[in-house]
């Protein structure tokens, strides 16, 4: 069957090709991925000049898609809405091909930077992607024209490409997954000539916004106070997960390598997400006498090795595991298993307002939480988490023991967590809202998706998410 390809020189051609499927794992979540050859007869016949009720153009630079587990499920909730999606991003490590169709998403991509470790790393990693990703706009533009451009941030930048868009009509939508400047001020701790021009980055973006989504309700707050956005123009859409991929399955006691307990972290491993204090927190735990309980640590990023490292130098070999990156089914397994699932992203000015989507994932699988005491990670937890304040490590491994040690504590908060979920947070719901507001962007209420049976008053109250 021929289908359209774009070369690597970006030129437009076809072939045919053969098609099949596999299912890998994100480093924070469960999806469906496709290899190299990879394509389905569907996703092939959806290449077509149709645009349905619109074309949304989604541009993301942090990770590919579909590993960015928030911005590929927005293009799901809308091409199941009728809208017509194409993504650009950087391809993953294992996939140079610059263009695939998955799972009926025509994802344009570039190859990915090397990964950055300073301040002017940054810059160039920014222009780069900022580069690649205005070319692979001309090319989609050509092909087959859009309606909306969906920013997906870091970076702060594409505002700049969308304003050249504008002038035809095209809406531009910011979607913020990241408060850049208090990212900045995590790492760097100050607030200098690079602070404020992520500021001033930030400013643009809102200014060039037709429409605003936010991840939670700080981010919310930002976006009227810091942006200058009126409420009306600012759509709460939380990273909750999708409930038909986190079903729990029969535990599997050889995971807990001979002991009694399992605690793991899922997630990202960066240097702002607080791996380092959970492993010096395990170092305290075993040596105030927790010598029952096995430690997975699931996932990857650019801090991977120096974690590594870090358990070998603090003595956690026989205690902590890393897995990497691991398959759909065995994800399943771990998190059915487990008794406890650490978030220990520290507070900082970022972290605060930032949703954890480990939190919610670990609740999704009725797994009790420990986390530091942070502003959105109490909104997103209630009481299926146990809160440690002060970045304080050492309390940190008082609690992790005190919650083994205590069973029925630990089944009610996983129960809470799993009817919160399934009650407020999980995508189901916050989908809704992602295609409300497209729908009234681009007037296309009368067809509006209802995905969930809320009421008006729990809407709100989702919104709220109190």
């Amino acid at each position: 069957m021929k289908v359209i390809f774009i070369d690597e020189k970006g030129d437009v051609i076809t072939m045919s090709v053969t098609t099949q499927q596999n299912t890998t794992m994100t480093s924070e979540g469960l999806h469906l991925a496709t290899k190299e050859s990879t394509m389905t007869h569907s996703e092939i016949e959806s290449i077509s000049d149709s645009k349905g009720k619109g074309h949304v153009l989604i541009l993301v630079e942090n990770l590919p898609v579909p590993f960015d587990r928030r911005t590929w499920m927005e293009a799901l909730a809308l091409r199941d809405a009728g809208y017509t999606v194409s993504v650009i991003s950087p391809a993953p490590p294992d996939d140079s091909a610059p263009f695939r169709v998955i799972e009926g998403i025509q994802v344009y991509r570039y190859s990915a930077p090397n990964p950055t470790r300073g301040k002017l790393s940054f810059v160039r990693e920014f222009a780069y992607c900022y580069l690649q990703t205005k070319r692979l706009v001309r090319k989609v533009w050509r092909i087959n024209r859009f309606d909306v451009i969906h920013s997906c941030n870091p970076p702060d930048m594409f505002w700049a490409i969308a304003r050249t868009y504008k002038k035809h009509g095209v809406k531009f939508v910011f979607d913020h997954h990241d408060v850049c400047p208090e990212l900045y001020l995590s790492k760097f701790g100050r607030e200098d000539f690079f602070y404020k021009g992520l500021c001033w980055l930030e400013r643009k973006q809102y200014e060039t916004a037709d429409a605003v989504i936010a991840t939670n309700e700080s981010y919310r707050d930002i976006a009227i106070s810091r942006g200058g956005k009126q409420l009306n123009e600012v759509t709460v859409v939380r990273s909750g997960p999708m409930l038909s991929r986190f079903k729990p399955t029969m535990p599997v006691p050889d995971l807990k390598r001979g002991r009694k307990y399992l605690v793991v972290y899922l997630g990202v491993m960066g240097p702002q997400d607080g791996v380092d204090y959970a492993l010096r927190a395990i170092a305290e735990a075993i040596e105030q006498g927790l010598e029952e309980t096995t430690f997975a640590f699931i996932g990857g990023g650019d801090s991977y090795e120096d974690l590594v490292e870090l358990s070998q130098r603090l003595g956690l070999q026989d205690h902590v595991e890393f897995t990497g990156r691991i398959p759909d089914e065995q994800l399943r397994e771990y998190l059915s298993t487990a008794d406890l699932g650490l978030a220990p992203d520290p507070k900082n000015p970022l972290n605060d307002v930032s949703s954890m989507n480990k939190i919610v994932e670990y609740m999704a699988m009725s797994l009790p939480v420990l986390s530091f005491d942070l502003r959105e990670s109490r909104r997103t937890a209630g009481q299926a988490a146990a809160y440690v304040p002060d970045n304080d490590e050492r309390q940190y491994a008082k609690v992790m023991i005190e919650l083994l040690h205590d069973l029925l504590r630990r089944q009610t908060m996983g129960s809470t967590g799993r009817e919160r979920v399934e009650m407020r947070l999980a995508w189901e719901h916050s989908a809704r809202f992602l295609i409300e507001m497209y729908d009234h962007l681009l007037n296309n209420e009368n067809h509006t998706m209802q995905i969930s049976s809320f009421e008006h008053d729990e809407a709100d109250d989702l919104r709220r998410a109190a």
